[in-house]
């Protein structure tokens, strides 16, 4: 019997960082998922790994491992046979990659009530998470988000991502947890650090209240600069974007080196998106509304 489980990836489309801190956020499912799909086989030496579409690395394989090994703990048995994982969500880019396919391989071996074992493995491979991804991800549908409070559900116009795409700007140098770090330690002695938080917040209350999309994205990118995650090549990307008429802002945490992960764009010209990611040959992802 084939095993099935699936997470789709997610948008924070305000609150990155602040979420972190205390501060409220609003994040929703991406359209793009990982499938992990298990055929049990008692041939096999322990779980036989294939990756299609977006592959992981070995420190993927790693992560991967680690998550099977407590999956493996709460069936109270090894586990043998065939696993296939289907991905198509960019990997450590700002969209809850290692999240989804946590809650993927959990429903896939342990069902789709598995959301308290799913949640014990994600605060043991990520202790400083916010919750936000884990939460999003697991109700697949938008939620106001706050770490005290915990997640409510939350209606978001029907167009609001139409003139939007997602670009990949590159993988940053750092990791989740680093930039986390970087971000947490700046906060005790720059107080510039703790009004960027505020501003995002601020940002989500607008969202709250409706106020225009395009405009909450240009204020929240202002306070990703201040927080020092979006590296300058990244910088000038969404500078010609603006430029132009657009809004753009990175998803996640963000980089500091190296690339910004995804960045969410939003554009009215007919046309320009296309030209934009062909000029700089970027990778891009079109969205339809997922509220």
């Amino acid at each position: 019997m084939k095993l099935i489980g699936s997470a789709s990836g997610k948008i924070i489309l305000t609150g990155e960082y602040a979420v972190v801190f205390g501060y409220p956020g609003i994040a929703i499912p991406s359209p793009l998922n990982v499938t992990s799909e298990f055929e049990e086989d008692r041939n096999c030496d322990g779980i036989e790994v294939e990756w299609e579409e977006i592959k992981g690395d070995a420190n993927w394989n790693a992560y991967l491992k680690d998550i099977l090994n407590q999956i493996q703990r709460f069936k109270g048995k090894i586990i043998q046979g065939r696993l296939k994982i289907t991905n198509e969500i960019p990997l450590g880019k700002g969209m809850g990659s290692s999240t989804s396919l946590i809650i993927a391989i959990s429903k896939c071996f342990l069902g789709n009530k598995s959301k308290s074992e799913a949640l014990a493995i994600e605060k043991s491979l990520s202790p400083h998470n916010s919750g936000i991804d884990f939460n999003v991800i697991w109700e697949n549908s938008p939620i106001l988000y706050k770490k005290e409070e915990g997640f409510t559900p939350i209606e978001l116009p029907d167009d609001i991502l139409k003139d939007a795409i997602l670009i990949d700007t590159g993988k940053p140098n750092e990791t989740t947890s680093e930039l986390v770090d970087i971000v947490t330690k700046l906060r005790e002695s720059d107080p510039k650090i703790e009004d960027a938080l505020k501003q995002i917040a601020e940002c989500t209350q607008r969202l709250i209240d409706k106020d225009d999309f395009e405009s909450i994205i240009k204020d929240n990118y202002q306070s990703q600069l201040l927080l020092g995650i979006v590296p300058k090549p990244v910088q000038d990307l969404i500078a010609e974007i603006e430029s132009s008429g657009g809004s753009a802002k990175v998803l996640g945490a963000g980089g500091r080196t190296g690339g910004g992960g995804m960045a969410l764009v939003i554009h009215k010209k007919s046309g320009f998106l296309k030209d934009f990611t062909s000029k700089h040959q970027l990778k891009y992802y079109r969205l339809q509304s997922t509220a």
